[in-house]
């Protein structure tokens, strides 16, 4: 049975953290370190607590003096200590030390394994909640290759002795649920949450790599977040990896586009290109300090209903394979999307849309549940130094659709007026005329019943990537063969 974040189920059916810490000490041939910077000793305290871990804990630390920890770890190139890298670092240097320690004649069963954490937590101020790169590399067998697990959370709590008992907790279903759920990685990501809320901290990006998770997708992985409501918002790279996305956003210009890519089609390259050139030519704005995003909501993922995760990754690997840095956020409306990007960036943000999307941001039924209604929605989409690109519609009667024309409600005129005028829309002027009839749904519809001439429609390349791997249901002649 598939144990459910809290809330979703009684607690009383989730082994305690007790438990799980001595199941783990009573297994002779699990035996590793623990080493935990910045807010004390929380996890391995879990399995003291537990007894029997005379012949588990190999060692634990707290390199808390960053003198010390220089020393042990080395210096960061950046000088920070709350990163990746230096997560990574930690995990390698235990895991080298036990292999030159422990001699494999002595102890030829002993699974290995280092746990990390390098984290800071809320600062006296209150102004900053905390943040914290978690990690556990180890050995399911004593003759196969090393996995690993790493994650970021942030911390929700307002209270730091709070936040340590949060990463003890959290610590200890990591550890735990690696060991004994790595077949079943969904349960394994769903099982952090044991005997914790969503309240308490949010896990924003998780790597899974190894012999034992050949098989995973983290693309997959980071759409889980998202579904169980771990985060609000998950990003991978061009390449594919999940990537933090304040490193990503830190202090950027940035540039979104909203789409459901399903497939990326010339139009909205051609509103990528065009909106990106008018978007560098702003104030402010460096290219060299500049990210481009293309955001797919959770709502377009559902809107045929369940998400069909297999239909996700095929938009993935078309947008990856164009070069794009891909965002999935649970943010139906445009103002909490910029609130979510103002916590990493205070430089100049830009929305490119179509006429459409322009339309549903003036509609009042999206802003029922704030006390202060669309106004309060447009104090906090529009405050910040933002501004909208907007991409003609070409009407069944050949007319185009501008920023000049565009019908909204009655009601908002006058507001729609305000932004306009005060140069918060923008029209995509130099636009390709050829492009206005494509629409995704049109393509997705030639390719799955087999019509010829959906190829055109799509960037360079895409055509080609989608009859190679059959992406969106389209069956080749070869592959039709096959079968």
């Amino acid at each position: 049975m598939e144990i459910k974040l809290k809330g979703d189920k009684d607690i009383e059916s989730i082994p305690s953290l007790k438990d799980k810490a001595l199941r783990i000490n009573l297994n002779e041939n699990i035996y590793g370190t623990f080493s935990e910077i910045g807010a004390g000793q929380e996890t391995v305290r879990q399995f003291f607590r537990a007894g029997g871990g005379s012949g588990t804990i190999a060692k634990a630390m707290s390199a808390y003096d960053k003198d010390f920890s220089d020393a042990i770890y080395g210096i960061e190139k950046d000088k920070r200590y709350v990163t990746e890298d230096r997560l990574r670092k930690m995990l390698d240097h235990e895991i080298n030390l036990i292999e030159q320690r422990i001699t494999r004649d002595k102890h030829p069963h002993k699974m290995f394994f280092s746990y990390a954490n390098t984290v800071a937590t809320i600062d006296f101020a209150k102004k900053y909640k905390g943040h914290g790169w978690i990690g556990i590399k180890y050995q399911v067998d004593a003759e196969q290759e090393y996995n690993e697990i790493v994650l970021h959370i942030r911390f929700k709590e307002t209270d730091a002795r709070l936040q340590q008992e949060t990463l003890g907790k959290l610590g200890t279903n990591l550890i735990y649920g690696a060991f004994y759920k790595y077949n079943e990685p969904r349960k394994l990501l769903r099982y952090l949450y044991d005997h914790l809320d969503k309240d308490q901290l949010e896990i924003d990006t998780i790597n899974f790599s190894g012999p034992v998770f050949a098989n995973v997708d983290n693309r997959l992985m980071s759409l889980q977040l998202v579904k169980n409501g771990m985060t609000d918002a998950v990003m991978f790279a061009p390449d594919g990896n999940n990537v933090l996305p304040a490193r990503v956003l830190y202090k950027r210009n940035i540039l979104t586009l909203r789409g459901s890519f399903r497939p990326v089609t010339k139009v909205n390259m051609d509103m990528y290109k065009k909106s990106l050139d008018m978007f560098l030519k702003e104030n402010k704005v460096d290219e060299e300090k500049t990210q481009v995003v293309f955001e797919i909501t959770l709502s377009n993922l559902r809107a045929e209903g369940e998400i069909d995760e297999q239909d996700f990754m095929d938009r993935a690997k078309l947008l990856c394979s164009l070069g794009q840095t891909v965002l999935i956020s649970n943010f139906q409306e445009y103002y909490k999307l910029v609130e979510y990007f103002s916590q990493y960036s205070k430089a100049r943000m830009g929305l490119a849309m179509g006429v459409n999307n322009l339309i549903d941001i003036f509609d009042e039924k999206y802003y029922r549940q704030l006390s202060g209604g669309i106004l309060e929605a447009f104090g906090k989409l529009f405050f910040k130094d933002l501004r909208v690109y907007l991409y003609p519609m070409e009407n069944e009667d050949g007319t185009i659709t501008t920023s000049d024309n565009l019908k909204v409600h009655p009601r908002m005129k006058e507001l729609y007026k305000f932004f306009k005028y005060n140069g918060k829309v923008v029209d995509i002027a130099d636009y390709d005329p050829a492009t206005l009839n494509i629409f995704s749904r049109k393509v997705l519809s030639m390719i799955n019943k087999g019509e010829d001439g959906w190829q055109n429609m799509l960037p360079e390349g895409v055509s080609k990537l989608i009859m190679e791997k059959s992406l969106f249901g389209c069956e080749t002649e070869e592959v039709t063969n096959r079968k």
